[in-house]
């Protein structure tokens, strides 16, 4: 009998052992999650099932039980809470990206840091920074350039970065703060800066196993291979974080 199901198992296609991950993810890699998908898919036979939104939101419906087996957040502020909590495998936990804050315009050729000084302009968008990590770190953005309090009645918040792009593309904001990787994803080429890393703490993206299975487990192990990470330098994430800098 053993040695019918070891040939069995070199005789099946691993397609047949395939199962589906179940996965939390925060709405910038939304889309980059999709192309590891089709990679991931193709090496392990596994599919991903993903359902985006802001981080805390996500983190919330897992306490809640939501039936995600990965969560690949924004920020290592939620996995962290999560596992403080009593919820994820704290092994897994790992920072898989490094996310690049940049301010976009879709009219604005002055978009910059002197623009935002200027303030001649009507609506900046900004992400909740209470649930979106990218939202966190363009307050972090403003309040280095002491320009919090004279742009506090300019701002608008998405709900989740995606949201705050939109704003800017229909015409809401003149300015949004967003993820490099959501232009690049999106092949958007209007205006941008790229917002200098000594202004904000790194956003670092981390990842928790929250239901253990063997796809699931393939999928963390995915994230830190070789074609994951090039194809999260491709969509303008990096590896490595630099330390912030005092101003």
């Amino acid at each position: 009998m053993l040695r019918l199901i070891v040939l069995l198992l070199f005789v099946l296609p691993f397609s047949s052992f395939a199962a589906t991950v179940r996965v939390a993810v925060a709405s910038n890699f939304a889309a980059t999650l999709d192309k590891i998908g089709i990679e991931f898919e193709r090496q392990t036979g596994h599919q991903i099932k993903s359902s985006s939104g802001a981080s805390a939101k996500l983190a919330a419906q897992i306490r809640q039980g939501a039936p995600f087996d990965v969560f690949l957040s924004a920020d290592e502020v939620q996995p962290a809470a999560l596992l403080r909590d009593g919820i994820g495998v704290a092994s897994s936990r790992f920072s898989y990206a490094i996310g690049q804050l940049v301010l976009w315009s879709k009219t604005r050729r002055d978009v910059g840091s002197a623009a935002l000084q200027q303030g001649h302009f009507n609506k900046l968008a900004i992400a909740n920074p209470d649930s979106a990590p990218y939202g966190r770190a363009a307050m972090q953005t403003l309040q280095s350039l002491q320009l919090q309090s004279k742009l506090q009645n300019k701002l608008l918040f998405g709900e989740n970065i995606s949201q705050t792009l939109q704003f800017a593309q229909l015409g809401g904001a003149e300015f949004a703060f967003v993820s490099i990787a959501q232009l690049r994803e999106q092949a958007i080429q209007q205006y941008l800066w790229l917002v200098p890393e000594k202004l904000h703490q790194p956003i670092r993206q981390d990842a928790l196993l929250i239901k253990d299975s063997v796809a699931a487990r393939a999928l963390i192990a995915f994230l830190r291979g070789e074609t994951a990470h090039q194809l999260l330098l491709q969509a303008g994430y990096r590896l490595r974080a630099c330390s912030r800098s005092s101003k």
